[in-house]
């Protein structure tokens, strides 16, 4: 367990998983499937909230910053809501952070409407594409429930499924039983679960119940452990307060089917990365050391056909 002020002095992360003795370089490395960046004279963000803590950029720079001491060698890009119009710009400008070599950035997960006219024209772009790896739509925000269950909208994913990419799900909680229907209705998609589901940390029977539905679902191939502190109280929260949603979460999708991401920088809102990543490692460190590093590197570099 690590209290509040742990989290708030800590500056490095030295994982308990990693540190055994004879460990190489590569069996310490994690690998953050939810990392997110932007520029804003690239593309625009309209979620983002005047004067609040996101409303700056961050960079590739800002990343290796942030990650330092941490033990992240690698990291999976995730879209970032910009307005439809940007998605082609957002998309090539990541896959060209890819290309370079230059950051911990080497795959990517870009935006799209699946629902759209043009939504295979414009996957048709990435398809084998070397960097790009899945799509996410955000289902929250100005969607209604059951926007992902219209057949146009399962057209696309079913589209996507053909053209060897997988779809990743960020929705409210309530609408946990929509994913389920809709891997169900997509049977030849893969779909990868974000945030945990996105539970509210304090009520969460029906999000249990409703995330051991979707677990069922076999082409559900991953559930990311991310994206929950930045619900949790930023005055005051520990480790404790997270553990009943990451423990279930593990429990239910089994240590095959879990991943490690970072939600930066959105987890600022709470947590700086590494206070994130010694809360999980907490929660964790009774767990086989082999089911952790599933969760922090192995899994990952299957999902995301990582080197």
């Amino acid at each position: 367990m690590l209290d509040r002020r742990t989290f708030l002095a800590c500056s490095s992360v030295g994982l308990s998983w990693s540190l055994a003795s004879g460990a190489t370089a590569a069996e310490r490395a994690i690998i953050d499937t939810h990392q997110h960046l932007w520029i804003r004279k690239k593309v625009r963000l309209p979620w983002i909230a005047k004067g609040s803590k996101l409303d700056r950029d961050f960079t590739p720079d800002d990343y290796a910053q942030a990650i330092q001491g941490t033990g992240i060698t690698q990291a999976v890009y995730l879209e970032v809501d910009v307005l439809p119009e940007d998605h082609n710009t957002e998309a090539d400008w990541i896959a060209d952070l890819c290309a370079s070599g230059k950051t911990a950035t080497c795959a990517a997960v870009i935006g799209g409407r699946p629902e759209s006219e043009g939504f295979g024209k414009y996957l048709a772009r990435f398809q084998d594409h070397k960097h790009i790896r899945g799509l996410r739509r955000v289902l929250h925000g100005e969607t209604k429930p059951g926007h992902c269950l219209s057949k146009p909208f399962q057209r696309g994913i079913q589209l996507l499924g053909e053209k060897g990419l997988h779809f990743e799900l960020c929705m409210r909680h309530a609408e946990l039983p929509d994913a389920t229907k809709l891997a169900q209705a997509c049977p030849d998609t893969r779909f990868v679960l974000n945030h945990c589901g996105n539970p509210d940390l304090k009520q969460h029977e029906q999000w249990r119940r409703d995330l051991e539905t979707l677990a069922k679902c076999k082409n559900v191939i991953a559930c990311k452990i991310s994206g929950i502190v930045a619900s949790a109280d930023p005055a005051q929260w520990s480790a404790d307060d997270l553990a009943p949603v990451v423990n279930h979460t593990l429990d239910t999708f089994g240590p095959d089917r879990v991943m490690f991401g970072s939600d930066w920088p959105v987890c600022l809102r709470t947590a700086t990365l590494k206070q994130w990543l010694a809360a999980l490692d907490a929660i964790v460190q009774e767990r086989k050391a082999e089911d952790k590093a599933k969760l922090f590197r192995k899994n990952a570099q299957r999902v995301y056909r990582l080197a």
